[in-house]
């Protein structure tokens, strides 16, 4: 499919944006910037298409969807990884403990990781 393409009969020209064709003039390459989104940003994608369909529909025609997936999929990835190490270092959570009781510390760190997901669904997924 072609990036840019111009109605014969309207002279309005579109921008490929994902799947769809949006009207739009010479709007910059940067702008339209495919970034990876990751599970939190596609669980947020849901979330936000189910619940929030003005903001789905607003975000999808001015282009900024992906972009706002993606920084939403980033900013829940880094606090993840911040609140386990956190998390694990106040519970003792240790390489030590990794090698004297494996089980123990596979379900301490289960307990750690579902709780911090819980924590990024409030503040990121369901908002």
């Amino acid at each position: 499919m072609q990036k840019h393409i111009v109605d014969e009969k309207t002279e309005i020209p579109y921008t490929l944006v994902g799947d769809y064709y949006l009207p739009w003039g010479d709007l910059p390459d940067d702008e339209l910037e495919q970034r990876t989104i990751g599970i939190w940003g596609q669980r947020h994608l849901r979330y936000v298409k189910q619940h929030r369909r003005s903001l789905y529909t607003e975000l999808l025609m001015t282009g900024k969807l992906n972009a706002y997936l993606a920084d939403i999929d980033e900013q829940a990835e880094e606090m993840f990884s911040r609140l386990v190490k956190q998390m694990a270092e106040k519970q003792g959570v240790t390489e030590r403990l990794k090698a004297e009781d494996q089980m123990l510390w596979v379900q301490k760190m289960n307990n750690i990781c579902n709780a911090v997901r819980e924590i990024i669904n409030r503040v990121f997924i369901y908002q």
